[in-house]
């Protein structure tokens, strides 16, 4: 469970996860080493899962970018997931409830790149296509309350 200590650090990474432990102590009123250990408590138990960059994909080549869902056949769930993490282009992959069982978003460099991505997935089912126009909402900070 989060105190409101760890709700308020935990916000201030969302925002900016390159902040010192000397200015998330200043922002929190506690000292660095004891935002350190609170961080430490926090990435062991699992609330922090990792720090990253967040690169715009077209800007390093990727100027598409795609939703597939996946209706796999009969036994070719496993498959599906196997096709999925070993594809580089699969940002995130998750099986879901409903007609299909798979939705994952990808970038891709152009349409015929886009063609030979979904024919990794055509051998295990069906599989439906979108390009994505624009993301309204991409990337926010888990609601902490």
């Amino acid at each position: 469970m989060l105190d409101p200590l760890n709700r308020q650090l935990v916000a201030e990474l969302q925002g900016d996860a390159r902040l010192s432990l000397a200015e998330l102590g200043r922002r929190v009123g506690l000292s660095a080493p004891a935002v350190a250990e609170r961080l430490a408590r926090l990435e062991a138990t699992g609330v922090i899962r990792g720090y990253r960059a967040d690169v715009d994909p077209r800007a390093v080549g990727w100027p598409l970018s795609v939703v597939v869902r996946v209706r796999p056949a009969p036994r070719m769930i496993p498959k599906v997931a196997e096709a999925a993490a070993a594809s580089s282009e699969v940002v995130w992959c998750h099986r879901i409830t409903g007609e299909d069982c798979f939705v994952l978003r990808a970038h891709v460099r152009d349409v015929d790149h886009l063609e030979e991505l979904i024919d990794r997935f055509t051998p295990f089912g069906q599989t439906t296509t979108s390009i994505v126009q624009s993301s309204p909402v991409d990337g926010r900070p888990v609601a902490l309350g």
